[in-house]
């Protein structure tokens, strides 16, 4: 079973002091998740207006010490935000590839409204929303395909899954795909009456079930994950590890009533893998178990 711990996000440190956001921050919780038994460290930086080369600057800070300590750790980040273009939005992946030997990118296949509640109990009134355009989908797979990197593949909606499949049948999904199916709870860092996403289905061993039957027999790698919530209510996690899946952790995700820190996560993802019988992989099993294409040499 793959653990992916998902440090940071958008989650404030007012809705949790332990949410690491300096480069340090992250090194320490990065480090503590991976000696636990994480075998994918995911994370976000500080700095949301920044150019890829920047970003990769930024990123490279707080990787090269977790490869250092652990070679064969799998990390990768989010997107580039604030940007014009895709280009720039995923122009770090390259930069990342070529200076630490990145080995999992982003292919992002579908757009969606991912909106919170506002104090009035309704969703927020914004013009914006979250889009990946087709012309962008199949920009973010051919990257994916050049530079050898297995696409983390985050699922909002079940639009995503068809869209993904319809790269897979036609033989065009980019080797090593990790996709996160992705159940959205009632809760919010905000406190109760609140909701962090308005998203996709809810946090039920049933809706993870209608994503696995859309999956059919693709052979995708899959683990679940829980915004606006968290993956242990329902009994949702056992039951993704109980269906062959893995699981994806941290305080990026989580919005509960408890403060907990991504290694407490991480060590309660350990403790249901135990009671399912489902042993841990590590990073380097884990680029097995995904397919991952090999590590690219390191531009010096």
């Amino acid at each position: 079973m793959i653990i992916e711990a998902a440090l940071n996000g958008g989650t404030p440190r007012a809705a949790n002091p332990h949410v690491p956001q300096s480069t340090e921050e992250l090194v320490r919780d990065g480090l503590a998740c991976l000696r636990a038994g994480a075998a994918v460290v995911h994370s976000h930086l500080a700095e949301l207006d920044v150019s890829p080369s920047r970003a990769a600057e930024l990123y490279l800070a707080h990787f090269e010490p977790m490869l250092d300590a652990f070679p064969d750790a799998l990390l990768y980040p989010t997107i580039v935000f604030n940007v014009d273009t895709i280009e720039e939005r995923v122009g770090h992946l390259p930069l990342l590839a070529e200076r630490c030997g990145l080995r999992i990118g982003l292919m992002e296949p579908g757009s969606g409204s991912l909106v919170p509640t506002g104090d009035d109990g309704l969703p927020l009134p914004r013009n914006t929303a979250y889009v990946n355009t087709p012309a962008e989908i199949r920009y973010m797979a051919q990257l994916c395909e050049k530079w050898g990197l297995g696409p983390s593949m985050v699922i909002f909606e079940p639009g995503f899954v068809r869209h993904a499949l319809v790269y897979q049948r036609a033989g065009h999904l980019p080797r090593g795909v990790f996709m996160r199916l992705t159940l959205c709870g009632e809760a919010s860092y905000r406190g109760p009456g609140h909701v962090d996403l308005l998203c996709g289905m809810p946090n039920t061993p049933r809706s993870l079930d209608v994503y696995l039957d859309m999956l059919a027999d693709a052979p995708v790698s899959w683990a679940v994950s829980v915004v606006s919530g968290n993956v242990f209510e329902n009994g949702v996690a056992r039951h993704a590890l109980e269906r062959g899946g893995h699981l994806r952790v941290g305080l990026e995700d989580y919005a509960g009533p408890e403060q907990p820190t991504n290694l407490e996560l991480v060590e309660r993802a350990i403790e249901v893998a135990a009671e399912v019988g489902r042993p841990i992989a590590s990073s380097a099993e884990a680029a097995v178990l995904l397919d991952l294409p090999e590590r690219r040499a390191v531009s010096v």
